[in-house]
């Protein structure tokens, strides 16, 4: 009886422990094919606006900086938040707020990434609004809904 209680409390355990991490990723903007995109003045240089409005707003549909190695890898999150301005121009500041929303990726160790949340403020806004970051995959970098391009 003590025996299938162990088993038991394993099989539980390695239940707990798959569920934490999808095998299957649920990331539906992922492209390793999209080109490095131009620096100037430390922040990307980005010139195309997303249509949709789930972009970077919608854990699925994260916007996907790609980084080098571990020394850097906040480095392009900021370089592409800070590309951005509000509706109108106004400058942004922004702040890493949490991660989430685990899910499977070659590029680490552990063989699993997180999602990078960051809150994004500028003068005369009622609310901030948070971005979804994702530092481990590639995509076309685009300027989210509501937001403008840096000139």
């Amino acid at each position: 009886m003590k025996k299938i209680a162990h088993y038991l409390v394993f099989l539980l355990f390695i239940l707990i422990s798959s569920s934490c991490v999808s095998t299957r990723s649920t990331l539906k903007n992922v492209d390793n094919t999209a080109p490095s995109p131009t620096l100037k003045d430390n922040a990307f240089v980005l010139k195309d606006y997303s249509k949709d409005t789930k972009y970077g707003f919608d854990p699925d549909y994260p916007v996907n900086v790609f980084f080098q190695s571990a020394k850097d890898e906040n480095l392009n999150a900021e370089r592409y938040l800070r590309a951005l301005t509000g509706p109108n121009g106004e400058k942004i500041s922004f702040v890493k707020v949490e991660s989430c929303c685990p899910f499977p990726t070659k590029r680490t160790e552990m063989g699993a990434g997180f999602l990078d949340i960051y809150e994004l403020q500028w003068e005369g806004q009622k609310k901030p609004i948070k971005l979804y970051i994702n530092i481990y995959e590639r995509g076309y970098l685009l300027v989210p809904v509501g937001l403008s391009a840096k000139k």
